[in-house]
């Protein structure tokens, strides 16, 4: 799966991150502002804030002003699992489950809806490890 995370963090532009929060202790946040300082056209989406850090959040997929590429699930495993229900194929072309935001039920209705998926790789060492040329 590494070097799956690579492949799409070369290819792929613009991504979506569920679970976004404005506290920095927290995973949704982390990974927002690293795809963000690497370049990437990342859009924040979590209902409870309306901007993160002076970037508009975003309540839903619908609101996005584009279809992202990509979807990086930065939730507890059980949210991903409900999350998932109102995600198709339509919203993004790839669905990405870091570690400790996955659970084989949420594997699952990825591969039961034919989902692209990538689970259990953290986009954000990928990244630092592809800076460090690894």
């Amino acid at each position: 799966m590494r070097e799956k995370a690579k492949e799409i963090l070369e290819t792929k532009k613009v991504f979506a991150v569920i679970g976004v929060t404005q506290d920095e202790a927290k995973y949704g946040y982390e990974v927002f502002h690293t795809l963000k300082e690497f370049g990437y056209k990342t859009y924040p989406l979590n209902p409870k804030y309306e901007e993160i850090d002076g970037n508009k959040c975003y309540t839903s997929l619908k609101d996005l002003p584009e279809s992202p590429e990509v979807i990086v699930l930065a939730l507890a495993p059980q949210n991903t699992e409900k999350i998932l229900d109102g995600i198709t194929r339509r919203d993004a072309k790839i669905v990405w489950m870091p570690p400790g935001c996955w659970s084989e039920r949420a594997v699952e209705k990825c591969r039961q809806n034919s989902m692209d998926l990538i689970y259990d790789v953290c986009p954000v060492g990928t990244l630092l490890a592809m800076k460090g040329g690894d």
